[in-house]
């Protein structure tokens, strides 16, 4: 955040949705100098009040209201920010009733668990523009101090031409998981499960690297969970407009649970990221390529604070870390009048990407990514174990 903006006034925010995600959204938003929690909404008032009870104490701010419904926190307490962070099929629903009270709006990835819905939600945020409110969804590893070192490097040239990448997600989840909500494991409310669920930021952070993708490959399965609707381990490939291939890795069902890696590689450099740590960089300097490679140098230290190299100390609020650098960037938004740096048409488009894993793996074909952002395949029915 800018010195510029320490004197702007204090933007009220409403959390929609109490559960875990919810929780890691208070942390970040109660570090943030222009943020304040005035309301906590949910169906289930337990989960509101237990949410309402961690702020007050152990995040040392003055307790939100509760509420049931955003209705009631709209008409109740004075509100300028909408958080979203219920199931991910009820997105479009809270993100239309706060826009059309006049809120800025921030939702949880995914954008939604439907195209037709996500492009609903797009539709809104155009409008919602036009009146100078700003609508962000949450990719907050792309505010990552090495996502954004790769992305500048990718998008300056410095790796020549990007020739591939890889995005895995190589994750656990019990079976307890999955049995804890009835909404975990489903499409209605899941959308999917270790694409949809766990993996769609390691998805996001490969399209922003490596650009529009052409179309996608998949075969998915149901391999180490029951009573669950969604795939738990999946694999793609992809196709970029640039010529680049990609692949994508995802599963729930990787005892113990490893890493998230992304990579990226160029004719003139690559890069490796690791549980959103620089693992690995390089870049062969202008003008003094060396074909055979010998000479290439480590440079991940040389270009993030060491805490964010591959097995540095990055302090205890690591899990929050990301989610502030994304608020910074949506109040400095709000109040200069600009976009927010995760638009909803870059949801949008990671949120193809994951719709073309499970449509591919149910047809036994390439899909194109405009077939899915046309909607021609909207009316697909999708396999238990393979998608939705």
């Amino acid at each position: 955040m800018s010195d510029a903006h320490t004197d702007s006034p204090i933007l009220s925010v409403a959390i929609v949705g109490c559960g875990i995600i919810g929780l890691n959204h208070a942390r970040a938003i109660a570090r943030h100098p222009r943020l304040t929690i005035t309301a906590l909404v949910d169906a289930v008032p337990e989960a509101a009040t237990a949410l309402a009870d961690q702020v007050a104490s152990a995040l040392g701010v003055a307790r939100p209201a509760e509420y049931e419904t955003l209705a009631d926190a709209l008409a109740s307490t004075t509100i300028d920010l909408v958080v979203v962070c219920t199931p991910s099929g009820l997105h479009v629903r809270l993100a239309e009733e706060a826009l059309a009270a006049g809120k800025h709006v921030v939702i949880e990835k995914p954008l939604d668990v439907s195209m037709p819905r996500a492009r609903e939600i797009a539709d809104l945020a155009d409008e919602a523009a036009a009146r100078g409110l700003v609508v962000s969804v949450i990719s907050q590893h792309r505010f990552d101090p090495s996502s954004v070192a790769v992305a500048r490097a990718v998008h300056d040239g410095r790796f020549g031409r990007v020739t591939s990448g890889i995005a895995s997600v190589a994750w656990w989840r019990s079976q307890d998981y999955y049995d804890s909500g009835q909404w975990r494991g489903t499409w209605e409310l899941d959308g999917g499960g270790a694409v949809m669920n766990q993996g769609v930021h390691t998805v996001d952070l490969l399209v922003w690297f490596l650009g529009r993708p052409v179309d996608v490959y998949a075969h998915t399965a149901l391999l180490a969970h029951d009573r669950v609707e969604v795939e738990d381990v999946a694999v793609a490939t992809m196709r970029f407009e640039s010529g680049a291939l990609g692949v994508i890795h995802a599963t729930t069902a990787a005892y113990p649970g490893l890493s998230v890696r992304v990579q990226v590689h160029g004719d003139r450099g690559s890069a490796i990221i690791d549980d959103d740590q620089l693992e690995y960089f390089y870049a062969a300097p202008e003008g003094a390529f060396d074909p055979s490679g010998s000479s290439a140098r480590n440079q991940a230290a040389d270009l993030v604070p060491a805490g964010e190299v591959r097995g540095g100390d990055r302090g205890p609020d690591v899990f929050i870390a990301g989610h502030l650098r994304q608020y910074e960037d949506v109040v400095d938004a709000i109040t200069d009048g600009r976009e927010p740096g995760v638009r909803v048409e870059d949801a949008l488009l990671s949120l193809a990407v994951v719709r073309a894993v499970y449509l591919s793996a149910t047809l036994g074909r390439a899909v194109a990514l405009d077939e899915v952002l046309s909607g021609s395949l909207d009316g697909i029915t999708v396999a238990t174990g393979a998608g939705a």
